[in-house]
């Protein structure tokens, strides 16, 4: 304030530097004019000053004023989430996904968050018989619809048969992305039965029902889910073997120079 004062009482008594008054004279501004002219300045100044005092006032009389309970801040909507054959009723943020409403709402870890950006798979659920990444789907969309979770396959204590040929064939490492891998493998199980199309089906017109998937359609359809531990043979067998009862162990190669090229360009 101090500063302040000192121009003001500057202005008042007209001294100014001659530079300044150079300048002044440049702008057009002599006597009374120069006066109010630097007035308005100095009250424009005056403002941008007190603004952080107001402000201050403003944001600690809000903060005391806070309410401890931080869900009324919240974008708070109603949902009836229907997981693994049981309703479940939640008042939940709108920006919710589903994956957080699974781990922290609904105590179901089984679904895990890997990238969180739906590039990994890990969080792969079942939504009305489809698979759909978990992290990627807001829970307020799914009003009433079947969700089904990795906890949600076993019946009366028995695994689902994919859960068994998973383990009979060693189809995980670290097991992380394992509960995604299955929800994913149980939903293609579905799609072949229905004839579903992928990257691969080369003709779109004749698509029939119950396919037989070759390993390389199994490996493009499952692609989606990434296993950083390279558990895919195992993967691909425990899927046949469920599939077409062929349990027989995948064949591979490495991939020719030209396979590569081609992939790049794809």
């Amino acid at each position: 304030m101090k500063d302040l004062d000192k121009w003001k009482a500057k202005v008042e008594a007209d001294d100014f530097t001659d530079d300044e008054k150079k300048v002044f004279d440049e702008m057009g501004l002599k006597g009374s004019s120069r006066r109010t002219f630097l007035k308005q300045v100095s009250v424009a100044s005056m403002s941008l000053w007190a603004t952080s005092y107001f402000t201050n006032d403003l944001f600690a009389s809000n903060m005391e004023d806070l309410p401890e309970e931080v869900r009324v801040l919240l974008n708070e909507v109603k949902v009836n989430l229907r997981v693994n054959d049981i309703s479940k009723p939640l008042n939940i943020d709108s920006r919710m996904s589903l994956l957080d409403a699974l781990r922290e709402r609904l105590a179901l870890t089984g679904t895990k968050k890997g990238c969180d950006h739906g590039q990994c798979g890990a969080c792969t659920v079942m939504i009305d018989g489809k698979r759909k990444l978990s992290c990627l789907t807001l829970a307020a969309t799914c009003n009433d619809k079947e969700i089904t979770t990795v906890e949600g396959l076993a019946s009366d204590g028995k695994l689902h048969p994919m859960q068994e040929a998973f383990v009979k064939h060693d189809g995980y490492q670290c097991g992380y992305c394992t509960p995604g891998q299955v929800c994913s493998s149980v939903a293609l199980l579905e799609e072949a039965k229905n004839g579903e199309a992928s990257y691969l089906t080369e003709d779109l017109k004749t698509i029939k029902k119950d396919l037989k998937l070759s390993e390389a359609e199994i490996r493009e359809r499952m692609s989606g889910n990434i296993c950083r531990c390279g558990a895919y043979n195992n993967i691909v067998q425990a899927f046949k073997e469920v599939h077409s009862g062929d349990s027989e162990m995948p064949t591979w190669e490495f991939a020719t120079q030209e396979q590569m090229e081609n992939a790049k360009n794809a």
